[in-house]
């Protein structure tokens, strides 16, 4: 499935900008990040789970937010790209 991770994590407090490395460090672990706080990844419903679990342990829910946008199936081959190249594709390696 492909899926797009956005997400906005209060960094006004230092518990707050360890969020943001936490959420951003967790994201990567199962997707390629293609700007600031956005996410492009590719998985299956099992990872998602627990992708979903890993990010709910991590964040305030009062103060951050997470959407997590499911695509159709093979969206993120056909993404209409503007400036920089894109230097991952969604469906290569993914290195931890």
């Amino acid at each position: 499935m492909d899926l797009l991770v956005t997400y906005d994590v209060e960094t006004v407090t230092p518990r707050g900008q360890r969020r943001l490395r936490k959420v951003a460090k967790t994201c990567e672990a199962y997707g390629h990040r293609v700007q600031q706080s956005v996410f492009e990844v590719v998985c299956r419903e099992t990872d998602k789970v627990r992708l979903v679990a890993a990010l709910q342990e991590v964040i305030d829910p009062a103060q951050d937010t997470i959407r997590i946008y499911r695509l159709p199936a093979h969206a993120l081959d056909d993404v209409e790209h503007l400036g920089k190249p894109r230097l991952i594709e969604p469906r290569g390696a993914l290195v931890i």
